[in-house]
């Protein structure tokens, strides 16, 4: 599918409430087959500043027209891609990207048409992928696993966590990534899985997040594995970048905020206690075309 025409997008970013999004997303929008009302839209919103670079509209705008004809024919593989480049072009803080506002004034302001295009299936695109949590919304999910599993300004591992989708939706819905250790670990294990050519990945992994949920309960992984606190003030210098730093490049990774690396001892104490919970996991494999590494999202 051809994306739809450009979309006439407002020149900074700002905050769609969700009410907003209620009331104007129709079949019609989801199907790709008609705009979203764009001034109706506008009038709902509320602009951020115009006289901060990191708002500009047109950097994101041009990486998701880029993203869209890189992988045409291809959108389930965008999302390793893109994840990085994204989170590299919205700079900001955690707070900030929490703001469920900004992300439906993305879906429906600045990038409708590539929500269809990479979530659109057989019919339309759920109306989650417009506005929803961030594990299911089409932007907050890349920005937010790309923060979560980035070590420090490395984004490889979110490079790693994509490469099978279905990982992804599961370990997105859990708190325990929030612990930087416990998501370093999961990727360490992760991607020995993949180099040793494991099979049923997904089923594994899923399996692991299973019994992480529930040992989570009575095992405490901050202090198992001690989070060294992150640079705040990298990080501060790092979003003030956004008005020098130029567009981020197609065919390198970007640099993250160099905000600290995790701790690796933290992550080796946590490493087989991970590779234990996987090998004692029940494995419920599901049938080969579920099991696709490319499943749909």
């Amino acid at each position: 599918m051809s994306p739809a025409p450009k979309v006439d997008c407002p020149a900074v970013l700002g905050f769609l409430p969700n009410a907003a999004v209620a009331k104007y997303l129709t079949r019609g929008i989801q199907a790709g087959q008609e705009n979203p009302p764009q001034m109706a839209l506008r009038k709902a919103a509320i602009a951020l500043p115009e006289n901060e670079p990191r708002w500009r509209t047109e950097p994101v705008r041009e990486l998701l027209e880029d993203a869209m004809e890189r992988f045409e024919d291809r959108p389930i593989e965008v999302d390793a891609w893109l994840a990085p480049r994204l989170h590299a072009t919205l700079r900001m803080t955690r707070a900030e990207a929490a703001e469920r506002g900004l992300w439906n004034y993305i879906a429906l302001l600045v990038a409708p048409d590539y929500v269809v295009w990479r979530h659109k299936g057989s019919e339309i695109a759920q109306a989650s992928r417009f506005s929803g949590r961030n594990d299911l919304q089409a932007f907050a999910r890349l920005w937010w696993a790309a923060e979560l599993f980035r070590d420090g300004a490395d984004y490889r591992p979110v490079e790693t966590v994509f490469a099978y989708q279905d990982i992804v939706n599961s370990i997105m819905r859990s708190g325990l990534v929030d612990h930087r250790p416990t998501a370093a670990a999961m990727i360490r294990v992760i991607q020995k899985l993949i180099d040793e050519k494991a099979t049923n990945i997904s089923d594994r992994v899923n399996a692991l997040y299973r019994a992480l949920n529930v040992a989570g309960s009575t095992l405490m992984f901050e202090v198992l594995a001690p989070e060294k606190q992150a640079d705040s003030d990298a990080l501060r210098n790092w979003i003030a970048e956004s008005a020098e730093v130029a567009a981020v490049q197609p065919n390198q990774l970007p640099d993250g905020p160099d905000d600290g690396a995790v701790e690796r001892s933290s992550v080796d104490e946590l490493v087989p206690l991970l590779e234990k919970f996987l090998a004692e996991a029940p494995l419920r494999v599901r049938n080969k075309q579920k099991t696709d590494s490319n499943s749909t999202t």
